[in-house]
């Protein structure tokens, strides 16, 4: 074989002939088309491999099917049940272990931690428990906030905890299941 052969083979011939296999395939594993449709696809492709193919790929719908759509959407669901931390022991060794390989800042580690004591603490703790965290707003607020004198807790139980002052930004979720 001289190089045009080499040439032609492969850089023409196989990537024609891998276009049109997923041209084939992609018109029968589409639910989106109708048996029909599927079927004059086919004939169109088949009896006109070059061109019928160009002509299916322009005019396919670009994107995933809503059945590829579900299945992703379950596969992901999937993967993250299967290997997210479902307790609170293991989301702090899983951020230990990111802190401890550098992923994480101190501060991230920080607020992180906090965030999944808190919602430990939240869910074992009776709706009524005085001892819940305060779940209202996240923006601190500017000055400490003092309790009354001979107060126990805030002066409103509306009120958020008393804080160390404003240099917290507020936290977000970041997605370790809570």
């Amino acid at each position: 074989m001289d190089f045009w052969d080499v040439f032609w083979l492969l850089l023409i011939f196989i990537p024609l002939l891998l276009i049109w296999g997923f041209a084939i395939v992609d018109i029968f594993r589409r639910d989106d088309l109708s048996g029909w449709l599927k079927a004059l696809w086919i004939v169109v492709v088949v009896l006109l491999p070059f061109l019928g193919t160009l002509i299916y790929l322009i005019f396919r719908q670009p994107g995933a099917t809503a059945q590829e759509r579900r299945a992703m959407d379950r596969a992901s669901r999937e993967f993250v049940e299967k290997y997210s931390p479902n307790d609170s022991a293991q989301q702090l060794k899983l951020l230990s272990d990111l802190h401890d390989r550098g992923k994480l800042t101190d501060a991230e580690f920080a607020e992180e931690k906090t965030r999944v004591l808190d919602a430990a603490h939240a869910h074992d703790a009776p709706a009524g428990d005085a001892t819940a965290p305060w779940t209202g707003p996240t923006a601190a607020p500017t000055a400490p906030v003092t309790p009354p004198a001979g107060a126990g807790g805030p002066a409103d139980p509306g009120e958020p905890p008393a804080t160390t002052g404003g240099s917290e930004p507020p936290r977000r979720p970041r997605g370790f299941g809570a």
